[in-house]
């Protein structure tokens, strides 16, 4: 089993501290970290169709912007069902286990579609 293992980018305006809503959005923006997700697949999923899901079903789920923040998608990768983030690493190094977990993203709708 494997599961795609997505890694984002958050960014905030700071331009937008100041703006008053009228005109364009001042733009200056400061990188503030990122997330990642996971999504399992099912043992059967085609590899050959992992890009279009990953593209059309998942990266919807985890990419926004405004004039205030956004979140972009950096890699994405295909990753062993036992494969943990260094932020995961970290915690059961520190702590001996893992409290904050990766977000599992979930489908609405059938992956056959």
């Amino acid at each position: 089993m494997a599961k795609i293992h997505i890694f984002t980018q958050y960014q905030e305006n700071y331009g937008a501290h100041s703006w008053d809503g009228r005109g364009n959005c001042p733009q200056y923006w400061k990188f503030k970290g990122g997330e990642d997700y996971f999504f399992t697949l099912p043992a059967d999923y085609p590899l050959d169709r992992v890009t279009t899901l990953v593209v059309d079903k998942l990266i919807p789920q985890v990419e926004w912007s405004n004039n205030y923040s956004r979140s972009t998608v950096l890699k994405w990768q295909v990753v062993a069902d036992d494969f943990r983030t260094d932020w995961e690493r970290q915690q059961l190094e520190y702590d001996g286990r893992i409290d904050f977990p990766a977000t599992t993203l979930t489908l609405e709708l059938a992956l056959a579609q």
